[in-house]
């Protein structure tokens, strides 16, 4: 592998990029990494995390990235759980990591000094560039978000030559990647999808712009500047580009753009409307998973003609709309999604085989998402099954309520859940962000929504918010709205 990278005013070559991971791995194996082994890495977005990406892959391990906005005991966990045998982490982040015990676990850190921890670079660069042949690779342990209970790591089997062919058409069709590629990288690194976007990058020898954070105008300017065609952008991050000042927006060309990939959590339609009247036909949709990688994709073109869809099956993805028992369902019918990836090796969830068994059916798998196919095959999402709310024995998507109230003039995002009620076992409540300068009352939501819905999927509540709380992939935390109104119950559906 031997991209370009661009970081901080600073290039790494192909030459230097493939010494540095060739050295990496070098000094991995000499920790005593090997096939099947764990490597944590706890870093911001920057080419050593492409470099250790790429030389734990090289060894048959599975490079294991830490969200680094964990505190101690959220890294102490993963450390445990996952059995990582050796951890890296930015010297900035470590410093914050007070009381880590990282006992039984080699450590390093990188990017500075950090007291009483050695520095990965002088570890690596003392090593002779490893030259044996690759181990059949496994891929990343991603960490679930962990909506109840602890996060649960992804333990994967080695992949096959027939999957590594199949991933590589993957990655053509999801990310649009061909040789030539120049490309942004500014989402988290540690999330499965940006993190699969730099590795088919690396793969693909493209060239390679880094940013350790999200930038509005930087990332327009970055396009306009170094003619770039391949970016990953979630939903939050077309809103803040969208919000940027007309004349800020006409300062920069961005004709050069072929092909944008956005995953994580769906795109309101009328957002991706704006984009593509703003870039053009390149926006590009993904439904995934981390288990399960990428299922459906919904180009712009079918965007426009089928808004609100997940898009179709991606080549050789098989996928079926099965009821809880098992039936396959007609089109129009709702029932949970199963999908086979034949680009995504097998897994299990580290300590946690009922997890991972609970999942399966007839060799097909299921998130728990709950959707339909329409006529023509194309994937509409009614809702997460762990999101479902009954109220009065009635059963409730909030995202049919959210879409319907994305729709609302003044409203930039919102969230509906399920809360407590005395009478009817659960009731909606809504959290709104109103778009800059708007004003909004509980009345108007409420109205605008009986006009549009049945009564029972009018939220009982309606509470006004200036940010929702959100991961960096844009998806807005529901448990932490949730959690309030649940303080101090036995229950929690």
């Amino acid at each position: 592998m031997r991209p370009t990278l661009h970081f901080q005013g600073q290039t790494t070559p192909p030459d230097t990029f493939e010494l540095n991971w060739r050295r990496s791995a070098a000094a991995l194996q000499a920790a005593g990494v090997g096939d099947g082994d764990v490597v944590a890495l706890m870093m911001r977005n920057s080419p050593q995390a492409i470099e250790l990406m790429v030389a734990a892959r090289h060894l048959g391990a599975q490079w294991c990235p830490v969200n680094w906005h964990f505190k101690t005991d959220e890294v102490q966990y993963i450390l445990g759980n996952s059995g990582a045998k050796v951890f890296i982490a930015d010297a900035a982040l470590l410093a914050g990591l007070h009381g880590l015990d990282t006992t039984g676990v080699r450590a390093w850190s990188i990017r500075g000094e950090h007291s009483g921890t050695p520095a990965w670079e002088a570890a690596r660069d003392a090593a002779e560039p490893l030259d044996t042949p690759p181990a059949p690779p496994r891929g990343a342990m991603f960490y679930t978000s962990g909506t109840t209970g602890q996060p649960k790591g992804i333990v994967r089997l080695p992949m096959t030559p027939a999957q590594i062919q199949a991933a590589a058409a993957m990655r053509l069709a999801a990310y649009g990647l061909a040789p030539g590629a120049r490309a942004l990288l500014s989402a988290p690194w540690y999330h499965s999808a940006p993190n699969s976007f730099a590795l088919g990058l690396a793969q693909e020898n493209a060239t390679v712009f880094i940013e350790e954070r999200f930038d509005a105008e930087r990332t327009l300017q970055l396009i306009s500047e170094h003619a770039l065609t391949h970016a990953y952008l979630v939903p939050t991050m077309f809103v803040r580009m969208l919000a940027l000042p007309p004349e800020v927006r006409a300062k920069y060309g961005l004709r050069s753009m072929q092909f944008v990939s956005s995953t994580g959590s769906p795109c309101p339609p009328e957002v991706k409307r704006a984009m593509i009247d703003w870039w053009g036909p390149v926006i590009n949709e993904c439904y995934g998973a981390s288990e399960l990688g990428y299922m459906t994709l919904l180009t712009s073109e079918q965007a426009l003609r089928k808004p609100g869809s997940a898009g179709l099956p991606l080549p050789g993805v098989m996928l079926k709309i099965l009821d809880d028992d098992g039936n396959e369902q007609p089109a129009g019918t709702a029932g949970l999604i199963y999908i086979h990836q034949p680009a995504t090796p097998d897994f299990s969830y580290a300590g946690n085989e009922q997890a991972r068994a609970r999942m399966e059916v007839r060799g097909l798998k299921t998130m728990g998402d709950i959707g339909y196919l329409d006529e023509e095959g194309f994937l509409f999402i009614v809702d997460r099954k762990a999101d479902m709310v009954i109220s009065g024995g009635v059963n409730i998507y909030p995202v049919e309520t959210e879409l319907a109230l994305q729709g609302m003039p003044g409203v930039a995002d919102c969230a509906v859940f399920g809360i407590p009620d005395d009478e009817f076992g659960e009731a909606l409540a809504a959290a709104v962000q109103p778009a800059p300068g708007a004003v909004l009352t509980d009345d108007e939501v409420r109205n605008w929504l009986r006009e549009r819905l049945a009564g029972y999927k009018v939220p009982k509540i309606v509470t006004f918010h200036a940010d929702l709380p959100r991961e960096d992939t844009g998806k807005i935390f529901k448990r932490k709205l949730r959690e309030p109104y649940w303080a101090g119950r036995a229950r929690r559906v």
